[in-house]
């Protein structure tokens, strides 16, 4: 009998969000969320899914602030601004997500 693992549900449910948000805002590059204690998140082109792989950047942040992120209650800019959100790679990629993401 297997349990259902919490933070992959988290993370499952975070990239069908992130995939109903970049489908409208069509983003271009690829980027990852490295949520700690968590895992990875990759967007790009394709979407958004459950993920590892090399990208243009990568966005780190604890699983709180990625939430807050998600929900808009939480500006990415402002996130990085605070420290709470950092960002390793293309900024003009960051840049492109977070407004995607706004």
């Amino acid at each position: 009998m297997s349990e259902e693992d919490p933070m992959s549900d988290t993370l499952t449910q975070a990239a069908a969000a992130l995939n109903e948000k970049l489908d409208a805002a069509g983003f271009d590059g690829s980027a990852k969320f490295q949520i700690e204690d968590m895992g990875a998140i990759v967007l790009d082109s394709d979407g958004a899914r459950i993920s590892d792989e090399e990208t243009d950047v990568t966005m780190s942040a604890d699983a709180e602030t990625f939430e807050a992120i998600l929900s808009g209650e939480l500006n990415p800019t402002s996130a990085f601004m605070t420290g709470k959100l950092s960002v390793d790679g293309d900024m003009g990629t960051a840049m492109k997500l977070a407004s995607a993401l706004a």
